[in-house]
Protein backbone atom coordinates (compact mmCIF):
# COMPACT_ATOMS: atom_id res chain seq x y z
CA UNK A 1 0.00 0.00 0.00
CA UNK A 2 1.36 3.28 -0.83
CA UNK A 3 1.14 6.78 1.18
CA UNK A 4 -1.53 7.96 -0.52
CA UNK A 5 -3.28 4.47 -0.86
CA UNK A 6 -3.29 4.42 3.30
CA UNK A 7 -6.91 5.71 5.24
CA UNK A 8 -7.19 9.09 6.33
CA UNK A 9 -7.91 9.49 9.92
CA UNK A 10 -11.43 10.91 10.81
CA UNK A 11 -12.13 13.89 10.49
CA UNK A 12 -14.66 14.95 13.53
CA UNK A 13 -17.37 17.71 12.12
CA UNK A 14 -17.03 19.81 15.51
CA UNK A 15 -13.13 20.41 15.07
CA UNK A 16 -13.81 22.80 12.27
CA UNK A 17 -15.12 25.19 14.34
CA UNK A 18 -11.67 26.13 15.93
CA UNK A 19 -10.90 29.31 14.32
CA UNK A 20 -8.36 31.63 16.13
CA UNK A 21 -11.45 33.86 17.51
CA UNK A 22 -13.24 30.37 18.54
CA UNK A 23 -9.95 29.61 19.95
CA UNK A 24 -9.56 32.71 22.23
CA UNK A 25 -12.79 32.14 23.29
CA UNK A 26 -12.22 29.10 24.46
CA UNK A 27 -9.25 29.90 26.53
CA UNK A 28 -11.04 33.24 28.30
CA UNK A 29 -14.28 30.76 29.41
CA UNK A 30 -13.21 28.93 32.16
CA UNK A 31 -12.50 32.28 33.98
CA UNK A 32 -15.45 33.96 32.94
CA UNK A 33 -17.63 33.50 35.86
CA UNK A 34 -17.13 32.53 39.37
CA UNK A 35 -19.19 28.38 38.50
CA UNK A 36 -16.99 28.27 35.89
CA UNK A 37 -13.62 28.99 38.16
CA UNK A 38 -14.64 26.01 40.51
CA UNK A 39 -15.76 23.84 38.08
CA UNK A 40 -12.06 24.00 36.03
CA UNK A 41 -10.74 23.92 40.03
CA UNK A 42 -12.30 20.47 40.48
CA UNK A 43 -11.32 19.49 37.04
CA UNK A 44 -8.09 19.85 37.37
CA UNK A 45 -7.93 18.36 40.92
CA UNK A 46 -9.32 14.96 39.41
CA UNK A 47 -7.08 15.32 36.93
CA UNK A 48 -4.42 15.58 39.36
CA UNK A 49 -5.32 12.56 40.99
CA UNK A 50 -5.77 10.96 38.18
CA UNK A 51 -2.12 11.62 36.93
CA UNK A 52 -1.23 10.20 40.44
CA UNK A 53 -2.61 7.01 39.90
CA UNK A 54 -1.46 6.39 36.79
CA UNK A 55 1.99 6.95 38.80
CA UNK A 56 3.14 10.40 37.64
CA UNK A 57 4.59 9.71 34.39
CA UNK A 58 7.59 11.75 33.32
CA UNK A 59 6.93 11.61 30.19
CA UNK A 60 3.27 13.17 28.68
CA UNK A 61 1.15 13.98 25.65
CA UNK A 62 -1.52 16.66 26.32
CA UNK A 63 -3.90 15.27 23.24
CA UNK A 64 -5.84 17.65 22.40
CA UNK A 65 -4.34 20.20 24.89
CA UNK A 66 -6.67 22.75 23.78
CA UNK A 67 -5.30 26.32 24.69
CA UNK A 68 -3.36 24.58 27.25
CA UNK A 69 -5.14 24.71 30.68
CA UNK A 70 -3.83 21.81 32.04
CA UNK A 71 0.10 22.76 31.07
CA UNK A 72 0.37 24.10 34.15
CA UNK A 73 -0.56 20.93 36.16
CA UNK A 74 1.63 19.21 34.37
CA UNK A 75 4.43 21.28 34.78
CA UNK A 76 4.13 20.99 38.58
CA UNK A 77 6.62 17.70 38.26
CA UNK A 78 9.44 19.63 37.81
CA UNK A 79 11.88 16.52 35.90
CA UNK A 80 8.76 15.91 33.76
CA UNK A 81 8.81 16.03 29.95
CA UNK A 82 5.53 17.62 28.31
CA UNK A 83 4.31 16.93 24.91
CA UNK A 84 1.07 19.27 23.69
CA UNK A 85 -0.66 18.74 20.82
CA UNK A 86 -4.10 19.64 19.08
CA UNK A 87 -5.78 18.89 15.81
CA UNK A 88 -5.88 22.91 15.78
CA UNK A 89 -2.88 24.90 14.85
CA UNK A 90 -5.21 28.20 16.06
CA UNK A 91 -5.86 26.23 19.54
CA UNK A 92 -1.73 25.84 19.58
CA UNK A 93 -1.07 29.48 18.64
CA UNK A 94 -3.65 31.03 21.60
CA UNK A 95 -2.15 28.49 23.97
CA UNK A 96 1.50 29.84 23.67
CA UNK A 97 0.12 33.48 24.09
CA UNK A 98 -1.85 33.50 27.29
CA UNK A 99 0.21 30.63 29.30
CA UNK A 100 3.40 31.60 31.66
CA UNK A 101 6.34 31.80 29.77
CA UNK A 102 8.13 28.97 31.64
CA UNK A 103 5.42 26.96 31.09
CA UNK A 104 5.15 26.98 27.59
CA UNK A 105 9.20 26.73 27.38
CA UNK A 106 8.89 23.49 29.25
CA UNK A 107 5.97 22.37 26.30
CA UNK A 108 7.06 20.64 22.63
CA UNK A 109 3.91 21.63 21.39
CA UNK A 110 2.81 20.27 17.97
CA UNK A 111 0.03 19.89 15.24
CA UNK A 112 -1.39 16.61 15.03
CA UNK A 113 -4.85 14.15 14.90
CA UNK A 114 -5.70 12.11 17.64
CA UNK A 115 -5.92 9.39 15.01
CA UNK A 116 -2.94 9.63 13.37
CA UNK A 117 -0.36 10.91 15.80
CA UNK A 118 2.72 12.15 15.03
CA UNK A 119 5.20 10.47 17.37
CA UNK A 120 6.74 6.90 17.01
CA UNK A 121 5.55 3.84 19.49
CA UNK A 122 5.18 4.12 22.70
CA UNK A 123 7.15 7.32 22.40
CA UNK A 124 5.17 8.97 25.99
CA UNK A 125 4.75 7.17 29.57
CA UNK A 126 1.06 8.60 29.58
CA UNK A 127 -1.56 10.00 27.05
CA UNK A 128 -3.34 12.42 29.11
CA UNK A 129 -6.57 13.45 26.93
CA UNK A 130 -8.93 15.53 28.20
CA UNK A 131 -12.51 16.76 26.81
CA UNK A 132 -12.08 15.22 23.20
CA UNK A 133 -14.19 11.06 24.36
CA UNK A 134 -17.45 13.02 24.74
CA UNK A 135 -17.42 14.42 21.07
CA UNK A 136 -16.86 11.19 19.42
CA UNK A 137 -20.02 9.13 19.06
CA UNK A 138 -18.94 6.54 16.40
CA UNK A 139 -17.78 3.58 18.12
CA UNK A 140 -15.48 2.92 15.17
CA UNK A 141 -13.73 6.31 15.44
CA UNK A 142 -13.25 5.45 19.01
CA UNK A 143 -11.57 2.39 18.26
CA UNK A 144 -9.49 4.02 15.90
CA UNK A 145 -8.29 6.68 18.78
CA UNK A 146 -7.11 3.94 21.32
CA UNK A 147 -6.11 1.75 18.39
CA UNK A 148 -3.40 4.96 18.41
CA UNK A 149 -3.31 5.53 21.68
CA UNK A 150 -1.86 1.96 22.77
CA UNK A 151 0.44 2.29 19.91
CA UNK A 152 2.02 5.68 21.25
CA UNK A 153 1.52 4.91 25.00
CA UNK A 154 4.01 2.78 26.96
CA UNK A 155 1.91 2.63 30.02
CA UNK A 156 -0.97 4.22 30.72
CA UNK A 157 -4.00 6.81 29.25
CA UNK A 158 -5.91 9.09 31.91
CA UNK A 159 -9.07 10.12 29.44
CA UNK A 160 -11.95 11.87 30.39
CA UNK A 161 -15.74 11.67 28.77
CA UNK A 162 -19.36 11.35 29.74
CA UNK A 163 -20.81 8.34 30.90
CA UNK A 164 -24.56 7.27 32.17
CA UNK A 165 -25.52 6.21 35.65
CA UNK A 166 -26.10 9.88 37.06
CA UNK A 167 -28.88 12.55 37.45
CA UNK A 168 -26.92 15.15 34.46
CA UNK A 169 -26.78 11.48 32.06
CA UNK A 170 -30.75 10.89 33.11
CA UNK A 171 -32.16 14.53 32.36
CA UNK A 172 -30.07 14.84 29.42
CA UNK A 173 -31.71 11.64 27.66
CA UNK A 174 -35.07 12.84 29.02
CA UNK A 175 -34.29 16.10 27.07
CA UNK A 176 -33.49 13.95 23.96
CA UNK A 177 -36.16 12.00 23.76
CA UNK A 178 -38.81 14.88 24.54
CA UNK A 179 -36.93 16.40 21.38
CA UNK A 180 -37.32 13.39 19.38
CA UNK A 181 -41.00 13.08 20.10
CA UNK A 182 -41.49 16.48 19.39
CA UNK A 183 -39.94 16.34 15.90
CA UNK A 184 -37.32 18.84 17.17
CA UNK A 185 -34.05 18.29 15.32
CA UNK A 186 -30.43 19.92 15.77
CA UNK A 187 -28.24 20.79 13.40
CA UNK A 188 -25.23 18.25 14.71
CA UNK A 189 -24.70 16.68 17.54
CA UNK A 190 -20.95 16.46 18.55
CA UNK A 191 -21.44 15.78 22.48
CA UNK A 192 -22.56 12.04 23.50
CA UNK A 193 -23.18 9.84 27.18
CA UNK A 194 -21.47 6.21 26.49
CA UNK A 195 -23.07 4.01 29.06
CA UNK A 196 -19.90 2.61 31.38
CA UNK A 197 -20.27 -1.10 30.48
CA UNK A 198 -19.94 -0.18 26.48
CA UNK A 199 -16.75 2.19 27.03
CA UNK A 200 -15.15 -0.08 29.47
CA UNK A 201 -15.29 -2.69 27.13
CA UNK A 202 -14.31 -0.97 24.14
CA UNK A 203 -11.00 -0.06 26.54
CA UNK A 204 -10.22 -3.79 26.62
CA UNK A 205 -11.18 -4.25 22.99
CA UNK A 206 -8.24 -2.00 22.31
CA UNK A 207 -5.91 -3.66 24.49
CA UNK A 208 -6.24 -1.45 28.01
CA UNK A 209 -7.66 -2.62 31.70
CA UNK A 210 -9.30 0.37 33.67
CA UNK A 211 -6.85 0.63 36.33
CA UNK A 212 -9.33 3.45 38.26
CA UNK A 213 -11.70 6.23 38.13
CA UNK A 214 -12.51 9.77 39.37
CA UNK A 215 -15.86 11.48 38.88
CA UNK A 216 -16.60 15.14 38.71
CA UNK A 217 -19.21 15.03 41.04
CA UNK A 218 -20.13 10.75 42.34
CA UNK A 219 -24.15 10.42 41.36
CA UNK A 220 -24.67 14.15 39.64
CA UNK A 221 -22.10 14.81 36.67
CA UNK A 222 -21.45 13.39 33.87
CA UNK A 223 -18.12 13.82 33.69
CA UNK A 224 -15.45 11.27 34.32
CA UNK A 225 -11.56 10.65 34.19
CA UNK A 226 -10.75 6.94 33.43
CA UNK A 227 -6.89 5.48 34.21
CA UNK A 228 -6.23 2.70 31.81
CA UNK A 229 -3.31 0.98 32.06
CA UNK A 230 -1.21 -0.87 28.81
CA UNK A 231 -1.86 -4.57 28.67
Amino acid sequence: MTESDAPRPPELEFSKKYTLEHSQQYADKHEATLARKLSDWREQSIARSSLALAGNPKKVLDLPCGTGRFWSLLAQQPNREIFAADNSEHMLEVARQVRAPEVVERVKSFQTSAFDIDLPDEAVDCIFCMRLLHHIGSAEHRAAMLKEFHRVTSDTVCISLWVDGNKQARRRLKLEQKRKAAGIKTKHQNRFVIPRRQIEYEFSQAGFQVQGYFDFFKYFSMWRIYVLKKQ
